[in-house]
């Protein structure tokens, strides 16, 4: 067990971390942050700003999304992250985050990513790979979901 209370071989069995040596999750765990919500608490809220990027390793919280109403998108738990864009993009969050238990979560944020660049390119290099790998996964997800929508509403 490390400070924040995870293994390096937890870490590598998740996405955020896959590709890494145990030698670089040592790194890398010098530039993450523990941080811990109650039930009910919103972690992020949509439209405001964020500037990093969340692993959860306890925990789970609802993705929650407002256009006319809000809607709960998905669930999110161990292992699971979220905050990718913002990280990736510089923009304000597309969704709110509501922790539906309390939550853990280790937090890399945009200037310690900054840091790791300058110091560990290499780690920089396979943790944003990673970030963009999720984030391809649920625009997929997504384009599979709205092609569904669209060809049920030409056939009705």
């Amino acid at each position: 067990m490390s400070v924040l209370g995870v293994t390096n071989e937890f870490l590598s069995h998740h996405s955020m971390f896959g590709g890494l040596t145990d030698e670089q999750l040592d790194i890398t765990r010098t530039f993450l942050h523990t941080e811990t919500f109650t039930s009910g608490e919103s972690v992020l809220v949509q439209g405001e700003a964020n500037n990093r990027v969340y692993f959860i390793i306890k925990g789970s919280v609802a993705v929650r999304k407002k256009a006319l109403f809000e809607r709960e998108l998905t669930t999110l738990s161990v292992g699971d992250s979220f905050g990718e864009m913002e990280l990736i993009d510089i923009q304000n969050c597309a969704a709110s985050i509501v922790c539906l238990s309390d939550v853990v979560t280790v937090t890399l944020s945009h200037y310690d990513l900054h840091r790791l660049y300058t110091a560990h390119p290499e780690i920089f290099t396979m943790i944003i790979m990673n970030l963009a790998r999720d984030i391809s996964r649920r625009l997929r997800a997504t384009n599979d979901l709205l092609a569904m929508v669209n060809k049920v509403d030409e056939e009705t």
